[in-house]
């Protein structure tokens, strides 16, 4: 029952975002993003406790504000992305999107190879996956986890589907990872989240120890693939930019243990590099440095 409940209040959302001018679709997520901010007390003890490990004492009360309420404000974007796409032309998917550094992708694609896609929980991250697929005509293949909607997933399935990218589940991921480099698809896999030792490399983020997946690196190792990294921000919920990032070469020596490190090293480094330019557009809300730093409650 409670998965048609779902599924009924998606049909109103998108109803009512379709019908909405985007000025007051903006107002909206302006709206929400206050209002989490203020009632997330554990969100916000989190996002705090983050901007202090990656900035120390450098940011304003009233930029780490801003920064909190941002990364609100684009996981509203996100979502509300998903439901507004829903029923558009691909045409129509990237046409408010601008891309910076697309000969990178272009000269794979020329030269018949493929890579592996690294991003993040940055800005509009639904978007850019489908971006990316759109404007080079790809066949993305994500890696994420499956909803505990069964329906909901079905949708969220069904609408990226529709814009060449299709997912496989954390469970098994290696398998379906490797099956679709085989048939030649480009894998995309979202690496800035927290993971338990047991299953990660370490990474220098921010100065600080934190723990990173090894899949992209695994992967690659493997299969001789370069990585390639894009993020997307916005500055006014209306136009986005996509940048690619140069590849991070793949790496077979003697030592697979190094080899590991330095691309799960390389990987993290770039992500630094984004949050820095625009640390309004990551989720912070997530405990990044869970495994090395104890976060008070």
């Amino acid at each position: 029952m409670i998965d048609y409940t779902y599924l009924i209040l998606y049909k109103m959302f998108r109803f009512i975002l379709k019908v909405l001018p985007n000025f007051l679709i903006i107002w909206l997520m302006k709206l929400i993003a206050y209002f989490a901010y203020f009632v997330s007390i554990k969100h916000r003890s989190i996002i705090e406790q983050n901007l202090r490990l990656a900035f120390g004492d450098t940011l304003s009360l009233s930029l780490k504000k801003a920064i909190a309420i941002g990364a609100f404000r684009n996981l509203v974007d996100t979502t509300f992305g998903i439901m507004r796409r829903d029923g558009m032309k691909k045409s129509e998917v990237i046409e408010n999107v601008t891309f910076e550094g697309s000969e990178i992708i272009q000269e794979y694609i020329q030269n018949g190879k493929i890579f592996i896609l690294i991003t993040g929980h940055y800005g509009n991250w639904e978007l850019l996956s489908q971006a990316i697929a759109i404007k080079f005509n790809l066949h993305l293949v994500g890696v994420g986890r499956k909803l505990d909607s069964d329906i909901m997933d079905r949708v969220l399935k069904a609408n990226r589907e529709r814009f060449n990218v299709e997912m496989i589940y954390k469970k098994g991921a290696m398998k379906g990872a490797l099956k679709a480099i085989s048939q030649k698809k480009i894998l995309g896999i979202l690496t800035d989240q927290h993971i338990s030792s047991s299953l990660s490399v370490d990474v220098n983020f921010f100065n600080h120890q934190a723990t990173h997946t090894p899949l992209v690196s695994i992967l690659s190792r493997k299969t001789g693939l370069d990585m390639i990294s894009a993020y997307i921000s916005t500055e006014d919920y209306k136009h986005y930019v996509v940048k690619i990032y140069e590849p991070i070469p793949s790496l077979k020596t003697s030592n697979q243990e190094e080899d590991f490190n330095k691309m799960t090293q390389a990987q993290a480094t770039i992500l630094e590099k984004v949050i820095i330019e625009k640390p309004n557009q990551w989720f912070w809300m997530h405990k990044r440095w869970k495994e090395k730093f104890e976060y008070e409650e």
